[in-house]
Formats: structure tokens, sequence, C-alpha cells
């Protein structure tokens, strides 16, 4: 597989593009150079393909009398690898939110980085794909022009 290293060793470039997938799934948007953009679009694009395939693949599981909804054991898989490879970002505190109200609003919630992929990204691509029969090209790049100090070739990535 041909990749781009960016002039970077490749532990500092695995974090790199890491920390900018994390950031463009978090945020939808993020402004970066052309090469590292390139780059997070070809691997923005299989984490989403891959929570678009398992966003709604769950199994009803009855325990002592009780139904309970998990994820198939291809989620879970799926879940796993997303948290594997995107860094968790800690939900916002509301402006005046007490810390009681925060907690009580995010306890439940885990990883939210991994659960906006399949809560909100999987469904939104998923029809997309169904009612215009278009999988892929989650993402967009607009050329900024050059960056002020290097002249590095800026580029805006954003999830469409």
């Amino acid at each position: 597989m041909a990749y781009r290293k960016l002039g970077r060793r490749s532990d500092q470039r695995e974090a790199i593009l890491r920390n900018l997938t994390t950031a463009l799934i978090w945020n939808g948007r993020i402004e970066t150079t052309e090469t590292r953009a390139k780059e997070v679009r070809s691997i923005a694009e299989k984490l989403i393909t891959l929570a678009v395939r398992e966003y709604d693949n769950t199994v009803n599981v009855t325990k002592e009398g009780k139904t309970f909804v998990n994820d198939a054991p291809s989620k879970l898989a799926a879940r796993r690898q997303l948290m594997a490879y995107l860094y968790n970002f800690p939900m916002e505190k509301q402006p005046k939110e007490s810390k009681m109200a925060y907690a009580k609003r995010t306890g439940h919630i885990n990883h939210p980085v991994v659960e906006k992929m399949f809560r909100e990204l999987g469904p939104k691509y998923a029809a997309r794909a169904r009612d215009l029969g278009q999988g892929g090209g989650y993402t967009r790049i607009i050329k900024a022009g050059p960056r002020r100090g290097d002249a590095a070739p800026m580029a805006i990535l954003e999830l469409i």
C-alpha cells in the first residue's frame, strides 16, 4: 500500500493522522495541508463506511425475563476497530451547566466520537446511499491557498 510519509517518523505520522481523523469526525470540518487532507480523507472514508455498514446491526437478548438490545458480533467488532483508531474526545460542557448535570448528560456515553459515528453519521450516509444510490464520497476537499509563513498549500476537509 502506498502512502504519504508527510516528513515524519511513523509514530508521529500515525498520531497526526489519528488526531486529524478524530477531529474531522467530531467537528465535521478541519483545515490542514493538502497532503494531510488527502491522507485523512482516505482513512475517514473507510471508517465511515464501516459505521454505515454496521450502525443498525443489533440483536435482542432476553435475560431473566427482561429484553435488552445489544450490538451484534459484527457491530461489536466494528465498534472496537473504531475505538482502537479514534481518540476519545470528552463531550463539551454546556454554558452554565453544573457538574452534576454534565455527569448526568454524559454518564452513559463512554466514547462520544464512536457513538457519533453510529448514531449520526451511519444513518445519515446510509439514507443518502439508499435515496441517491451513492455510496462513499463522504468528504470534500476545498483548496484554501498557501499558508502564510511557509507557503504550504492549505485545504479545508469537511464531511458532506
